[in-house]
């Protein structure tokens, strides 16, 4: 499936309407992650602070192809993934600013949330590490015959790790309904790719496992959600995993404490000219959808979102230190 084949594909199967939700999720990602690197640099975020500047569309085009009972597995780039699941952004305000109304209640910091209830499996850091979890949760989905399907994303350092590998091995032996979303930013942390894997390509990788690899433009959401959506029909039809790889460029540094002046600043410029987002917009103008009045009105219900859920969260009180254990430890039962 080549990016421009997914493209028309995904552009023919979606609403106006649809087209329009995608950009206000891309959109809404961007702005939370604006306003949240203010309040980190003003020292109001404690600890480190992750965006994910450059992957929008990755993160929605995806994460759209999921039915409501499909499973998610995100990771720290992904910000418009929980949103889309049912996340609110007043929650996601307060669990960076380690407040009693965060995901986690203030026990653990920055992206590092997520809520089953919601089908989303919390993020676990050590990144390649959500693939065999992503595979267990597809496995017991079939075992309890349920018919969903579990989507989980990881970064290009993740596939040089051995999670990675048990993880994608497990899920193409027993063929479950696993989506394998790879974000290609190229530099893992710091090390580029081609110090990392001697591989020609990433999405070459997949004849090894047995399984189906597709690479596709990652600022394109549209071809991103057309590789994601076959994924998840094969998936759900009994074919086993595919692995998605979503080639983009991580814009800012591996957190804000990274300078990533390891990236050569011409690299940059070329992907700022290819912003996920623009390009999205761009489009839309072109074909009609996003005329001058509902650019305005989608602006300014995002920015009035922002502001009242950063409001949210700020009146949200911090944790007693005396519930320091709730919700830390599973319940006993005495014995």
């Amino acid at each position: 499936m080549s990016t421009i084949e997914a493209t028309s594909r995904a552009g023919d199967a979606l609403t106006p309407g649809e087209l329009l939700e995608m950009l206000y999720y891309m959109r809404l990602q961007r702005a939370i992650e604006d306003r949240a690197i203010k309040l980190y640099y003003q020292g109001r975020i404690p600890g480190a602070y992750f965006t994910g500047w450059g992957h929008e569309a990755i993160a929605v085009g995806a994460t759209y192809a999921l039915g409501p009972a499909d499973l998610l597995a995100p990771m720290h780039r992904d910000l418009a993934a929980y949103l889309m699941r049912g996340i609110p952004a007043r929650r996601v305000f307060a669990q960076f600013l380690d407040r009693e109304g965060g995901l986690t209640r203030g026990r653990d910091g920055n992206i590092h949330m997520g809520d089953p209830r919601l089908g989303i499996l919390p993020f676990i850091s050590h990144m390649a590490a959500s693939v065999p979890v992503a595979a267990g949760m597809a496995l017991a989905c079939r075992q309890r015959g349920q018919a969903r399907v579990v989507l989980t994303f990881f970064g290009d350092g993740a596939t040089s790790t051995g999670a990675w590998h048990e993880g994608v091995n497990f899920a193409a032996v027993l063929r479950l309904p696993v989506v394998l979303v790879l974000e290609n930013n190229q530099y893992a942390y710091s090390t580029p790719l081609d110090r990392q894997t001697a591989a020609r390509a990433l999405v070459d990788k997949a004849p090894g496992y047995g399984i189906p690899g597709v690479a596709v433009d990652g600022n394109d959401v549209l071809a991103v959600y057309a590789a994601a959506r076959a994924a998840v029909a094969r998936a759900r039809d009994g074919g086993g995993p595919t692995l998605i790889e979503c080639r983009t460029m991580r814009m800012r540094g591996h957190s804000e404490a990274d300078h990533f002046a390891y990236v050569p600043r011409e690299l940059l410029a070329a992907w700022a000219a290819r912003d996920p987002i623009a390009l999205f917009e761009r489009r839309l103008r072109e074909e009609g959808q996003l005329t001058a009045e509902a650019d305005r009105a989608m602006q300014g219900r995002i920015a009035q979102e922002v502001e009242e859920a950063l409001a949210w969260a700020e009146a949200s009180p911090e944790p007693a230190p005396a519930s320091v254990a709730e919700g830390v430890y599973a319940a006993s039962d005495g014995r």
